[in-house]
């Protein structure tokens, strides 16, 4: 995934909100939201990266959760390791966040964002193997983590809560999902489906060529000439009666064809939308 803003504790009726993007290559094989298991018998709730077996967000019945996002760097930096492995094994661990991160060889994965929670237990850490101060530039012999305060959050694709204009745009959105839950799923489609990219002044300098800072600054990226692009939209929502709610929507290929040209714009109505419900009620 590449844009997440995820609120904790932020609102008395919906302890957990997060509304995502995964923005991928069209021609990597994944399956949508839905239940499966891994190797040990875990059950998880999520899509699935079917080239390597990972996922970038997903859930288990039992309240653990996490979500990934890659660090961009100039090149394409590839580990010996898939980054979406991090997230399963999240899922499928018994340990906690600090006994995990010890488990995990930094150097054994591409730039990554992780953030990990327990719905039960109310504990969330954000892990990465890149220096904070410097994400597009310096990889870390060992794994950053650090806690996650309840509030408003924002990931992309350089540090945690790192203010980047298509961020900005969707936690403003969560913050107005929150206050109003009858509007909350169209106020978040708008968000995820936006298009418009920022201007030259606001963009980040991550190593990336200018051209190609502009075409992933907005909160969907639509790159069809290298046949990248957001490929779905995810909502979850956990609320205060335990009950979880997720959502995905897969985004058909937006490139022009006989029977629509120009593309069709992004949006919710025309995705295939998966729904898994699942209740996690906390500690006593």
């Amino acid at each position: 995934m590449c844009l997440i803003a995820f609120a904790i504790d932020a609102h008395a009726d919906c302890p957990l909100l997060v509304a995502a993007n995964r923005d991928e290559y069209l021609a990597r094989p994944a399956a949508g939201l839905q239940r499966w298991r891994l190797d040990d018998g875990t059950e998880v709730i999520g899509g699935r990266d079917l080239r390597e077996g990972g996922t970038w967000m997903g859930i288990t019945p039992g309240g653990r959760v996490a979500w990934l996002t890659n660090v961009r760097r100039a090149g394409l930096e590839q580990g010996a390791r898939s980054r979406g492995e991090l997230v399963a094994r999240w899922l499928g661990a018994a340990s906690d966040a600090e006994g995990f991160a010890a488990d995990i060889d930094a150097g054994d994965y591409g730039g990554f964002n992780l953030v990990v929670g327990d719905l039960r237990q109310r504990r969330w850490h954000w892990l990465s193997n890149c220096d904070p101060t410097r994400p597009h530039e310096a990889t870390l012999a060992r794994l950053h983590l650090a806690p996650v305060p309840p509030g408003l959050h924002t990931l992309s694709n350089a540090s945690l809560n790192t203010p980047w204009p298509k961020a900005r745009r969707l936690a403003q959105a969560l913050k107005q999902a929150l206050e109003d839950h009858a509007r909350a799923e169209a106020l978040l489609a708008d968000a995820l489906t936006d298009t418009r990219t920022a201007g030259d002044e606001e963009l980040p300098r991550s190593g990336v060529p200018i051209e190609f800072e502009r075409a992933l600054s907005s909160p969907f990226v639509h790159m069809p000439q290298r046949g990248y692009g957001t490929r779905c939209s995810s909502v979850l929502r956990w609320g205060a009666d335990g009950r979880v709610q997720f959502d995905e929507w897969t985004h058909i290929a937006l490139t022009p064809s006989p029977s629509h040209s120009p593309p069709l714009a992004p949006s919710f109505s025309t995705a295939v939308h998966r729904r898994e419900r699942l209740t996690v009620l906390q500690a006593a």
